[in-house]
């Protein structure tokens, strides 16, 4: 894959997965907040959803990134621990961390704490990072 192709799939799996991430911080606003608990679980757990999937976008490039092709179809938390575990430990901490507090925490079970969710966005946003494209 030449220097371009990589660069433009930076672009554009970056600018996607921010625009997820910005849907989901949107969309917990509307939750409303009262000290550190969120008050909707529908609005927390719509944005919990939607923040994890920026961060599936972002695996998903900085995979590709790294030469490794993955199926269209589907893919488990498994698979994606397994392929960052041969490549880079950080970026699988952040994925367990952003799996547990967006996709288990907040998006199944709806918890209302807002320490778990901004630990979750924090570990979205330093997967989504990998993939930030350099400035020119």
């Amino acid at each position: 894959m030449s220097i371009d192709e990589q660069q433009l799939i930076k672009q554009q799996s970056y600018s996607e997965a921010m625009r997820y991430m910005e849907n989901a911080k949107e969309t917990l606003k509307k939750a409303g907040k009262d000290d550190q608990r969120y008050k909707d679980r529908k609005y927390v757990k719509t944005a919990c959803g939607t923040a994890y999937n920026g961060v599936l976008l972002a695996l998903d490039a900085y995979l590709l990134l790294k030469g490794i092709k993955t199926a269209k179809r589907r893919k488990s938390i498994e698979y994606y621990c397994e392929q960052l575990g041969k490549l880079d430990k950080k970026m699988l901490q952040h994925l367990n961390n952003a799996y547990e507090a967006l996709h288990l925490n907040g998006y199944y079970e709806g918890t209302l704490n807002a320490h778990i969710i901004k630990s979750g966005f924090d570990d979205a946003y330093g997967i989504i990072d990998k993939i930030k494209p350099e400035q020119p």
